[in-house]
């Protein structure tokens, strides 16, 4: 390409950008996307409400509860001050994650829509007992919101999943084909 005469169109010609030379091309890095972290009392004193989605891959806690990592958590986050001047927070959490029946152990859609309120602290100590809302701790007045938004969901998960009831559910035993482990031993007894 010395000279442009190994183009294919005669009329192109060598484009020279406002380098000046053959140094690189240095540019202003691209932001990182916006921040997990976030200021607790900014946000409150604005009354930000802000929006996130998040993969369900990417969130660890449930990891061992999932059949497919495929989807993702929907959250909301509106941050107030309390009428005593405490930071709080309304979290809505939406998701249809695929659950393991604990029951015939296959995978379940289970759809998933809660709510809930709660105040920030910087440490137990300075938490109200009697407060009616959660209690989430800050670091340093900050949280992180795929935090917050995955124990939302968590939350919101029942504590044993089941994909319907016994009779119907997947591979789950029935009553006549159920193992009993003594029933020879119960044999062996009437024998003796």
């Amino acid at each position: 390409m010395s000279g442009g005469g190994d183009f294919k169109n005669k009329d192109l010609h060598r484009i020279r950008f406002d380098r000046g030379g053959n140094g690189p091309y240095y540019t202003r890095p691209m932001a990182s996307g916006l921040s997990d972290r976030i200021d607790c009392s900014r946000l409150a004193d604005d009354a930000a409400l802000l929006e996130r989605h998040y993969p369900l891959r990417e969130l660890p806690r449930l990891q061992d509860l999932l059949a497919d990592a495929h989807g993702s958590v929907r959250a909301r986050f509106a941050f107030a001050r309390m009428g005593d001047g405490r930071i709080g927070a309304s979290i809505a959490v939406q998701a249809a994650p695929q659950l393991i029946c604990q029951r015939c152990l296959k995978g379940f859609a289970f759809t998933v829509a809660a709510e809930s309120e709660v105040e920030f602290a910087n440490s137990e100590a300075d938490a109200r007992a009697d407060s009616p809302r959660e209690i989430y701790l800050m670091e340093d007045g900050s949280v992180s919101l795929r935090e917050l938004a995955e124990e939302e969901l968590l939350l919101a998960l029942p504590l044993v999943a089941v994909c319907s009831t016994p009779p119907t559910c997947g591979r789950a035993p029935s009553l006549e084909e159920r193992s009993r482990p003594f029933a020879a031993l119960q044999d062996l007894l009437k024998k003796t």
